[in-house]
């Protein structure tokens, strides 16, 4: 990766200083901020996709672990609870919070396309950071970062109802019984890097088609399809 700039330096550890973490290797902080896209124009610039691989697995692990030590709710209220508070809608706030988007290096192309405030960048950046934190200052450093926010997370998700979020199941409840008959899910696509694949879903009521909904998971890009259906139905 090429030197970092006097000015980039101070900028990272103003991101630093402001959500109280510290680097040791300023260069791989640096890394976690460089979307794919940037490579396409310039070859010698690393981008953050393995951190990113590596930081959804970290901050997985932190949240499961703390979900399994903290609560005593059956594993499908555990598994809901982790899916909502590791998701991109979660996660682009926080990184909102945290001024990632002045700090993100993007291509041309994706800053005149509002790159820069993409909830998908936004979340892939937070997990970035996570796996750089990481390998920088080990899993208990990583874990005491993701602490500080997730927890806010996951007492949002409790106070608003663990199952508020379902809507598949809400879907299929309510099309059962007007129907008697089940929505169907359609994968419409998928793209991008096996360790992080784009899926776009849609769902099928009878003749109507609602969606097409794209997440990071098929089950999410499925809950945003019903999500699309129920607001018809």
């Amino acid at each position: 990766m090429t030197e970092i700039s006097r000015e980039r330096k101070n900028l990272l550890l103003k991101f630093c200083r402001n959500i109280k973490i510290s680097f040791k290797n300023l260069s791989l902080l640096n890394k976690a901020f460089c979307h794919r896209s940037i490579t396409n124009e310039n070859k010698g610039i690393a981008n953050n996709e393995r951190l990113e691989f590596l930081g959804d697995s970290v901050l997985g692990m932190v949240t499961a672990s703390f979900l399994y030590n903290h609560l005593e709710n059956k594993e499908g209220d555990l598994a809901k609870i982790k899916s909502a508070v590791v998701s991109e809608k979660a996660l682009a706030p926080v990184a909102r919070k945290f001024n990632v988007p002045e700090l993100l290096i993007i291509s041309h192309g994706e800053e005149i396309s509002g790159g820069r405030d993409k909830n998908a960048i936004l979340a892939d950046c937070m997990e970035a950071i996570i796996g750089a934190y990481y390998l920088d200052s080990g899993y208990k450093a990583a874990e005491k970062f993701v602490l500080e926010f997730i927890k806010d997370e996951i007492e949002k998700v409790l106070e608003n109802g663990i199952g508020s979020s379902d809507y598949k199941s809400v879907l299929q409840e309510k099309y059962q019984k007007l129907t008697k008959k089940l929505p169907v899910y359609e994968l419409v696509s998928k793209s991008g890097p096996d360790h992080k694949q784009l899926f776009t879903v849609q769902v099928k009521l009878g003749q109507k088609i609602y969606g097409p909904a794209s997440a990071y998971s098929k089950k999410e890009a499925e809950q945003l399809a019903a999500q699309i259906a129920l607001k018809d139905l």
